[in-house]
């Protein structure tokens, strides 16, 4: 069986206004897409409220799993919230400066995601990598939701 990814990136600002659309979105990639794999990181209040929409959609569907993406992995001891099924770490972080860590783990998991969901309304690192991501689009190496 072929699992299929879903990755999560927002701005570490976004509203709580949004939740309904993503609890919508997160139901629909279940449903009609088949998304198994969910990682998100835990930087602020998107990532924050994908936790838990999640945490409550796995009551529904126990099959799906939840990982933590730690991209500082080797530089700090994570505390793990136990509504997660694992973590991971992007391979090739290690040799990455620190102030570069996030966006690049970001670009691996858009590279090595079916899709992506996200939340994107100003100019930065989400921004870009949002960007990268409809380039990919394009190519059908990925779908993204747009909340």
């Amino acid at each position: 069986m072929n699992c299929k990814t879903c990755f999560f990136i927002g701005n570490r600002h976004t509203p709580n206004s949004i939740k309904e659309k993503l609890v919508e979105a997160i139901e629909t990639h279940i449903v009609e897409y088949g998304v198994t794999n969910f990682t998100v990181g835990h930087y602020g209040n998107f990532d924050g409220m994908v936790h838990s929409v999640l945490r409550e959609a796995k009551k529904q569907h126990t099959d799906i799993k939840l990982y933590l993406l730690c991209p500082y992995a080797l530089n700090q001891k994570i505390d793990i919230p136990e509504s997660f099924d694992g973590t991971f770490y992007p391979e090739g972080l290690e040799k990455v400066p620190l102030r570069l860590v996030i966006p690049q783990a970001n670009k691996y998991m858009v590279q090595n995601s079916n899709y992506l969901i996200t939340y994107c309304h100003h100019v930065g690192n989400t921004r870009n990598i949002v960007e990268y991501a409809q380039k990919l689009e394009k190519n059908g190496l990925i779908k993204i939701t747009l909340l």
